[in-house]
């Protein structure tokens, strides 16, 4: 037996109905658009990075940007194209990050880079030094000495930093710039 549905007319739905009824269209949309796209953008992303791992991070990370701003698409059926470029960009993000932490790794990592035996004069001016830094980071606003700590100090690179503290990889950055500018002001 078949169910009978009666759909009230369109004038009689609330602007709210119809415009979950769009979101629901258009997140239907995005489903399927997703399920061809989904394993390009991770093929993609392994091109650039050659590591599994690391591109199915950023094929995930290309495909919820794209969910979030797949409102804004101008042309929909550039949509394939949209995401092989955010993942492509996403991987080169990534793989730039990596090679520099691999240099910086590696520049530190060499004989020439160890530090020299220290003289009692040299300890005494390190432990001067050690302790202004100290204060100053004190002083530094709570937000900004944690960006700086975490990545600075800690190591961690500015995306794994964004997705601990929860936010934007853009204000990560900013509070980083805001925090060495004030840092070294006041160690000046």
């Amino acid at each position: 037996m078949q169910e009978l549905v009666l759909n009230p007319p369109a004038r009689l739905l609330s602007a709210e109905q119809s415009r979950e009824e769009g979101l629901a269209s258009a997140q239907r949309e995005f489903e399927l658009r997703l399920a061809e796209c989904g394993p390009l953008a991770f093929r993609v992303a392994r091109s650039v990075l050659r590591n599994e791992a690391d591109a199915e991070d950023i094929a995930q990370e290309a495909l919820l940007k794209a969910y979030r701003k797949f409102a804004d698409l101008r042309d929909p059926s550039r949509f394939r194209a949209w995401v092989v470029r955010i993942s492509f960009r996403l991987a080169l993000d990534r793989w730039r990050s990596l090679k520099r932490r691999e240099r910086r790794e590696t520049e530190w990592a060499s004989p020439e880079r160890q530090p020299a035996e220290l003289n009692a004069e040299q300890i005494a001016v390190s432990n001067q030094f050690q302790a202004r830094l100290e204060k100053a980071l004190e002083q530094l606003p709570d937000k900004a000495r944690l960006v700086l700590v975490l990545s600075a100090i800690q190591g961690y690179t500015l995306e794994e930093v964004a997705a601990m503290l929860e936010i934007p990889l853009g204000t990560v950055k900013s509070r980083l710039f805001f925090a060495r500018k004030r840092l070294a002001e006041k160690l000046r």
